[in-house]
């Protein structure tokens, strides 16, 4: 069953979109809610959750930070941030053959695989630097 496309599925998609930084449920709702106040929470969680199950976002899950969501729903990789907390998208090819090389391994059917490489990004580390140099 095909659902149809809403005004809020629409503010979402667009939201993502302007805000490019792989953005939370939080920071979707606050750009949308300045714009429209009386979209609810609830209407933006549900209306994502969806967008996910119909393969339209991609929902990407790392311990210790929020769920962030990625309109860019090819298979690739993300760098975050642990200083300002930002998550990009990696400028690496997706690796296939971690899947097969898994799967040989493992006799587990593999339909994909998730990374997120760590570190900070040029700007925290310019901030980081000048800490070691105060200390």
């Amino acid at each position: 069953m095909v659902k149809r496309n809403t005004i809020q599925r629409q503010l979402i998609v667009n939201a993502i979109h302007e805000l490019d930084k792989h953005p939370t449920v939080d920071d979707i709702y606050c750009h949308i809610s300045d714009k429209y106040p009386g979209i609810s929470k609830g209407t933006v969680y549900r209306n994502i959750n969806l967008l996910v199950e119909e393969g339209l976002l991609l929902r990407l899950i790392s311990p210790g930070i929020a769920d962030r969501f990625d309109s860019g729903i090819h298979k690739h990789y993300h760098i975050y941030c642990r200083g300002c907390g930002s998550l990009a998208d990696a400028p690496l090819r997706y690796y296939h053959e971690l899947d097969k090389d898994l799967a040989d391994a493992t006799e587990y059917k593999i339909d994909s695989h998730d990374i997120v490489f760590n570190g900070l990004c040029p700007e925290c580390q310019k901030t980081d630097k000048k800490g070691e140099e105060e200390a």
